[in-house]
């Protein structure tokens, strides 16, 4: 007797989950409409610092010094701009320009003081991760790094190029990790054993958490909430707009209803994740 395969019925990475629960209408302006959005020198500055981490750890251990990351930050931003010449244009001038480049400098210095990377070989970098659950719904992202100690517990590492978040929003911090973890502990069969957040900005932090099988199935639950509550809107065309800080940064504020805009029509498209199988761009998950 084989056991069959589920019927995928959906995707959903980390980063359109986090919008949807943001914001249902933003989650449909990305993903649904596929609506371009201006590039965002804070999310395209965290891609470059993610591009040298990763970079870093080609090195031999001995290498891995604060200068050979700062070395390796030029050739980074090159090699974006040729891919995206647009990013260019996020700047007024040269001087703009070279202040956002120090700010990465500042984190990948800080990195440094939070993690040695001489001791560390990492086992994944930049690891595709996919997972289908029994209802169907594929779960899918990037991890930043993965470290497997001899013993074979796992730690997954996320880098974080923003400050710290408060003990009020750690919850909401954790649940890209948790999702991660669930989607490793499908994948592999065992819980990772720690989940680290490490945060460039601001003073620097990391945040640790140990998941338990408890953990990740009430995530799991909540993803499965997350998707039928995407589902809903769908076959309504009811898509809410809800205010918080975020609404600040949102390109989207000219279609809003909440600062008196109107939303296009739907397009018929069905939902899909805008995380593919490919290279990490500025839009995803940071």
């Amino acid at each position: 007797m084989t056991l069959t395969e589920p019927v995928i019925i959906g995707a959903l990475s980390p980063s359109r989950a986090g919008d949807f629960m943001t914001c249902p209408l933003l989650y449909r302006f990305r993903v649904i409409d596929q609506l371009p959005e201006k590039p965002s020198p804070a999310a395209v500055r965290g891609t470059v610092v993610h591009a040298v981490l990763e970079r870093l750890y080609d090195l031999p251990a001995p290498r891995r010094s604060v200068r050979a990351a700062l070395e390796l930050l030029a050739p980074q931003w090159e090699r974006l701009l040729a891919d995206e010449p647009a990013y260019a244009e996020m700047f007024a001038d040269e001087a703009e320009q070279r202040a956002w480049l120090e700010q990465a400098r500042g984190m990948l210095e800080r990195y440094f003081t939070l993690e040695d990377p001489t001791r560390l070989e990492p086992a994944e970098r930049e690891l595709y991760v996919e997972a289908v659950l029994d209802s169907g719904l594929m779960l899918r992202g990037y991890v930043d790094r993965l470290d497997v100690a001899p013993t074979g517990e796992v730690r997954v590492v996320d880098y974080k190029t923003g400050a710290a978040p408060g003990p009020d929003f750690e919850a909401k911090a954790l649940f890209q990790m948790k999702f991660y973890a669930l989607v490793l502990w499908r994948l592999r069969g065992s819980v990772p054993r720690l989940l680290q957040l490490v945060y460039l900005g601001g003073d620097g932090e990391v945040l640790r958490y140990a998941p338990d099988e408890a953990d990740l199935r009430a995530t799991e639950r909540k993803v499965e909430a997350l998707w039928t509550a995407i589902q809903r809107a769908l076959e309504s065309g009811e898509w809410r707009h809800r205010r918080s800080r975020l609404c600040d940064w949102c390109d989207y504020q000219a279609l809003c209803p909440e600062f008196g805009g109107t939303p296009p029509p739907l397009p018929d498209r069905r939902p899909g994740d805008t995380t593919r199988r490919t290279r990490r761009s500025a839009t995803d998950e940071l």
